[in-house]
């Protein structure tokens, strides 16, 4: 039975997060950086306290998963799996927990959606709405089903923390619709971003100014790119190094300025954070350690929008016959 104590929970959830570490252990093979395990070791027995038997897997992704987790700006993504969909108390639990952890630690995000075992193992067309986590908030209700890339990156990537290793979990799988999923975003988000983006006084006009901006658009176009190109999925900073490796030398500053702030793990979407590398972009000089590779945001900004055309008019030039079913012969 699902019970709930919200003065008791918080109360337990402070006095854990002085003790959890070390009490998790590794998940699978994989041993956590000390504050992700932190966060989903008082997580799992916040739930288990308060609706005992209710989570029966739950599946580390993201940059966790894929080993270049930044402490300062990754969220800690999850998939967590249920028998059945939660009900109307689980629900109230769960939004309870995900407060109750985002007050404790405001980042990183604890971030994920709830499946059942059914649906990881039908995939996204046949799973409904599922609740989850964005930004540290829980929401019980979404207008949408996951994407594919949470299917294929739990089945290939995902690291088991309760439930068997995703190699022994029935999950769906479907590269063709991955691909199709892909290449549909770089149009149905990205191109509209961009579009939106080109007049500088918009929201995303100016938000492109900032370093994370820089690193959204460079990496989160290369990353679909690479999907494409590969039938795989990467990381931010997997997505930096294929865009170096795979487009003419024109696009090698921006994506290098991408991975220097990606790596430096300070530029967060906030307004305090975006100010304050606005502020101190402008006035530092080229070159040197940890610095911009560009005299002023407005240079930057235009090598970001022009990089994030390039790679989706690419996408479409070299896979949009292939996704589409189409061929020469």
């Amino acid at each position: 039975m699902v019970g709930r104590c919200p003065f008791l929970l918080t109360q337990w959830l402070v006095a854990r997060s002085g003790s959890r570490r070390g009490t998790l252990g590794n998940c699978g093979a994989m041993a956590l950086p000390a504050l992700v395990e932190e966060v989903v070791g008082a997580y799992l027995e916040a739930v288990d306290a308060e609706a005992a038997g209710l989570l029966e897997g739950l599946y580390l992704v993201g940059s966790v998963a894929l080993g270049v987790f930044r402490p300062h700006t990754s969220d800690i993504d999850f998939v967590a799996v249920t028998a059945t969909r939660p009900d109307t108390a689980a629900l109230a639990v769960l939004e309870q927990v995900h407060t109750r952890l985002r007050k404790r630690w405001p980042r990183p995000f604890f971030d994920g959606c709830y499946l059942t075992w059914g649906e990881l193992g039908q995939g996204p067309a046949q799973a409904r709405p599922a609740p989850h986590s964005h930004d540290g908030h829980f929401h019980a209700h979404s207008t949408s089903a996951p994407d594919p890339v949470t299917w294929h990156t739990v089945a290939r990537h995902g690291v088991a923390c309760r439930g068997a290793a995703p190699t022994k979990v029935d999950i769906w799988a479907d590269p063709q619709a991955l691909a199709a999923w892909a290449l549909g975003n770089l149009d149905s988000y990205w191109r509209r971003l961009l579009d939106g983006a080109s007049q500088l006084h918009s929201r995303w006009g100016l938000a492109t100014l900032t370093p994370y901006a820089t690193v959204w658009v460079v990496t989160g176009v290369s990353r679909l790119h690479y999907t494409l190109a590969t039938g795989e999925i990467t990381s931010k900073e997997g997505a930096g190094g294929y865009a170096l490796a795979t487009f003419p030398q024109r696009w090698h500053r921006v994506a290098r300025e991408a991975l220097r702030i990606r790596r430096g793990d300070r530029a967060g979407p906030g307004v305090a954070s975006a100010v304050t590398a606005r502020v101190g972009e402008t006035l530092r000089l080229r070159g040197g350690g940890g610095r911009s590779l560009y005299w002023t945001p407005l240079a930057r900004r235009r090598d970001v929008l022009a990089f994030g055309d390039m790679v989706i008019i690419d996408a479409h030039r070299r896979y949009g016959d292939r996704v589409a079913g189409r061929s020469d012969d």
